[in-house]
């Protein structure tokens, strides 16, 4: 018996050694074999990809865009690249790379979103690829499939759909880099991988903070590749936790600073005391671990679930949570190792967002997609590293079987996030949708509320932010967005009461300031509208529009000279502010200061041809210069653009008559007539100069 099983042993040894000479005999003859197969796995990953987000691609602005680009005062700053690196607090996180890169972005495409989309879709692409490079390092045969897991999954759709998102797809590849540097230096101990790493991990931190945790998971690595910590693990790492104090702490002061410098206002998170707290974190964990295997009813704002005061059941996934972990570490020679590596991983990346901490999302949803993007990616290696297993252990016949199931799950999922990245082309698709599954959301109809408002529809628009403020009645926003339809409406008074409703729940919401003293402008309070401005500008002294506004203000008030000052701090702010070059070419032309004011009309000119009104004012200009030609040619180009200007046609007759083109200036006067009958200057001077040609002798 154990000669004939010691023959068995060496039977199965030669075979096995057989098959190693056979793959290498293959591998010799074919070496391109296998970087083809990558090649085509590689492309599959990119289409899929381009496939899912494709409905994207095209999409609008989406939520906190503005904020971010569209209206953001200092992508127009000329010093804004010094300011994102070395001045913390001039906005409100720091993370001068992705700064960087936004303002990169606005130059080269502006308001055109095709741009920020592909390059959102590039860089997630880019991370999908590497996640496949650093589960190949771990030794897992199916590394592909996690790459294309992450590619497809739809909880990724959020963090690539959004454009303001790119924190999240520009910092994972540089921390995906640096995890594969470490690993290699974990291997070979060359010390230019460590320093590789190290750089790598700078700067993903200057991308965004929650990089921080990196020195964690280097740890977590260590012990799973040797079952212990040591004290060169801690020394080695130590570098890495300087690095992630020293920018984490720089990243709070800078937002800290920017609350300061720009009065930003906080959300109020209601999370309650720590039971409340250690409920909410318990219950955050079992929902984003759900999304990871079950991703379907995916929104951008979930509803809140109560846990002040919490219910006993809440507690439930510490208990749970705790008896997998206990159970993973008490057969952690195993397997089970490698669970508590995934597991570990997803846990410490989504610990700062489980509720712990107030963050301002909270106030008015618990869980948001976009904090899934990176600790999705332990999960996904656990279950490649069990697909594995199982693909090892099936027989031979059934593996076709195991390999169409997985097949199918791929292709839900793809599907899934392509139909749910359709959803995020535009805002009102998106809210629509979200209201649909969660009419609660007050946020969403307030969004909702402003997309409407910016089509015109004014009165379904306040329809939205009046059911926000039935769900919420002190949400500052919703009252301030409802004066600004009131006040479109011709509802003045009650604008007003709207603005100072805001006022009273946050005294310093800077936009409500704004609005109420436009509202107030309106009814002739020029005094009460001008304290307003004054005190929005005191909250934020950049405020562009509030320049304006006061600027408008102290000139119906007569207070040119001051008046003009508020233009020119505008223009400081941004040059290219069209309002305020026009509202300071009218100041300088009321004082006469002529060649100033023509100056600014042709500032107008050069960055909106159209502008009928600077074309005007400009003839006006001109006419008042005695340059008669260069203000004919301004009233003729207005004349183009709208035809049915009354005044223009009859300023124009005035400046011909001036040049002696006696019949073309009736012309002029006669068209006036046509669009307004009983434009009596116009038929006055018409019959004068009809008087004169009858009176002038006829030359023989």
């Amino acid at each position: 018996m154990a000669k004939r099983s010691k023959k068995k042993k060496e039977r199965s040894s030669e075979i096995i050694r057989t098959k190693e000479i056979y793959v290498s005999e293959i591998s010799s003859v074919n070496p391109f074999t296998k970087h083809w197969k990558q090649l085509l796995q590689a492309l599959v990953i990119v289409a899929a990809g381009l496939w899912i987000y494709g409905p994207v691609l095209y999409g609008d602005w989406l939520w906190d865009d503005d904020r971010y680009i569209t209206a953001n005062p200092l992508l127009h700053d000329p010093e804004r690249l010094w300011k994102a690196w070395f001045e913390p607090g001039s906005w409100v996180e720091y993370y001068p790379i992705e700064e960087s890169v936004q303002w990169i972005q606005w130059c080269l495409w502006g308001n055109d979103t095709l741009g920020y989309h592909l390059t959102n879709v590039s860089l997630h692409v880019i991370s999908a690829l590497l996640v496949w490079r650093l589960l190949s390092k771990f030794g897992l045969p199916l590394a592909w499939l996690g790459g294309l897991i992450f590619a497809i999954h739809p909880v990724m759709v959020e963090s690539v759909a959004w454009i303001s998102e790119l924190k999240n797809t520009l910092s994972l590849p540089p921390f995906l880099l640096a995890m594969c540097a470490w690993i290699d230096y974990e291997q070979h101990k060359r010390k230019q991988d460590y320093f590789l790493a190290l750089g790598l991990f700078v700067v993903a931190m200057l991308c965004k903070i929650t990089m921080a945790l990196f020195p964690v998971v280097i740890l977590l690595y260590a012990w799973w590749k040797r079952s212990h910590l040591g004290w060169n693990d801690l020394k080695a790492s130590t570098p890495f936790f300087v690095i992630s104090l020293v920018l984490g702490m720089t990243t709070v002061w800078s937002g800290i600073e920017f609350a300061h410098l720009y009065k930003a206002f906080p959300d109020v998170a209601p999370v309650g005391g720590f039971f409340s707290r250690l409920a909410l974190a318990g219950l955050t964990i079992s929902f984003y671990f759900s999304k990871c295997f079950w991703p379907v009813g995916l929104l951008p704002i979930y509803p809140q679930w109560p846990v002040n005061p919490p219910s006993l059941w809440q507690f439930l996934p510490w208990p749970i949570l705790g008896g997998v972990i206990y159970w993973l570490w008490r057969r952690r020679k195993g397997w089970e190792r490698h669970g508590l590596l995934g597991l570990g991983f997803f846990l410490i990346i989504l610990g700062p967002f489980v509720g712990f901490k107030e963050i301002s999302y909270m106030s008015f949803t618990w869980v948001m997609d976009h904090f899934l993007y990176i600790p999705i990616i332990g999960l996904i290696g656990l279950v490649v590293a069990a697909l594995g297993q199982m693909k090892e252990k099936l027989p031979a016949t059934a593996r076709p079987y195991g390999i169409g199931m997985v097949a199918i799950v791929m292709a839900l999922l793809a599907w899934e996030s392509h139909g749910y990245s359709g959803m995020f082309i535009n805002e009102e698709t998106l809210w629509t949708y979200t209201l649909e599954h969660n009419p609660e959301a007050w946020s969403a109809h307030n969004n909702l509320g402003k997309v409407l408002l910016q089509k015109g529809e004014v009165h379904e628009a306040m329809e939205q932010f009046e059911q926000a403020l039935q769900i919420r009645p002190d949400y500052a926003e919703a009252h301030y967005n409802l004066s600004l339809a009131l006040l479109q409406i011709g509802r003045v008074r009650e604008a007003i009461e709207q603005c100072e409703q805001a006022l009273r729940i946050i005294p310093f919401f800077v936009e409500a300031h704004n609005n109420l003293g436009n509202a107030l402008f309106l009814t002739g309070r020029i005094t009460e509208a001008i304290d307003q401005y004054e005190q929005a500008l005191r909250i934020k002294s950049n405020y562009v529009d509030v320049h304006n506004n006061l600027g408008n203000a102290l000139t119906k008030a007569g207070r040119i000279t001051e008046a003009a000052d508020q233009y020119e701090q505008a223009l400081q702010i941004n040059p290219n502010d069209i309002e305020a070059h026009y509202n300071l070419g009218n100041a300088l032309f009321t004082t006469n200061r002529l060649a100033e004011a023509i100056d600014q009309y042709k500032q107008v000119l050069r960055i909106n041809p159209d502008y009928v009104e600077a074309h005007i004012n400009l003839g006006n200009a001109l006419q008042q210069a005695g340059q008669f030609s260069e203000a004919l040619g301004q009233y003729q180009e207005a004349l183009k653009i709208n035809p049915d200007q009354v005044l223009t046609h009859y300023n124009l007759a005035v400046v011909l008559v001036k040049s002696g083109q006696i019949p073309e200036a009736m012309d002029q006067y006669e068209q006036a007539l046509r669009i307004k009958p009983d434009f009596t200057p116009a038929r006055n001077a018409l019959e004068q100069l009809q008087a004169l040609q009858k009176a002038a002798p006829v030359k023989k």
